[in-house]
């Protein structure tokens, strides 16, 4: 699969879902920011048998890669500097940042296929209703049933003890 995303004339942010070439538009300031928010936060506590990346490709199978905008995988899969994917075994937390023209992708279709493909947590960050401030979904996996459990959605302050104990001010959006 790294040699489809090798392609040279491949838009920078492409994912592969169910066999189809996926090109994502380009962000907007609140998802740039809350990516920023979650990896800065989420780095601060980080084992360090774990690392945090962004925008790495998670390889489900031979018909799906998706691009989760964050992501914690083990530290022992990372392979060096020129290394483009990752397994799904390896990451342990999947984030999706859920933008006006990839709603259903990140509502739907990727938390199925994480799930399927066995990662044991998923976070799935929504705009407020009222405010700018990021809402987060978390999500745990149930390994019978391959299925992600919902959690809790958390507003003010996210915290959770699954990958690790991780506790973040989401409304520190507003000092970035």
């Amino acid at each position: 699969m790294d040699d489809l995303f090798t392609l040279p004339e491949l838009p920078s942010r492409t994912e592969l879902i169910d066999g189809s070439l996926v090109f994502a538009s380009p962000q907007r300031m609140f998802h740039s920011v809350v990516v920023d928010l979650l990896v800065g936060g989420v780095r601060r506590d980080l084992p360090t048998e774990f690392k945090v990346t962004r925008n790495m490709t998670v390889v489900l199978d031979s018909r799906n890669g998706l691009t989760p905008d964050v992501s914690v995988v083990q530290a022992s899969a990372i392979t060096g500097p020129d290394q483009m994917s990752f397994r799904a075994e390896d990451v342990l937390l999947a984030v999706e940042v859920v933008s006006p023209d990839s709603e259903s992708r990140d509502r739907t279709t990727k938390p199925q296929k994480y799930a399927a493909a066995g990662i044991p947590n998923f976070w799935r960050v929504e705009r407020g209703g009222t405010g700018d401030e990021p809402v987060v979904h978390v999500y745990e996996l149930d390994p019978l049933t391959k299925a992600y459990v919902h959690m809790g959605m958390q507003r003010d302050r996210l915290k959770v003890g699954k990958p690790y104990a991780i506790d973040l001010d989401l409304t520190a959006i507003d000092e970035l």
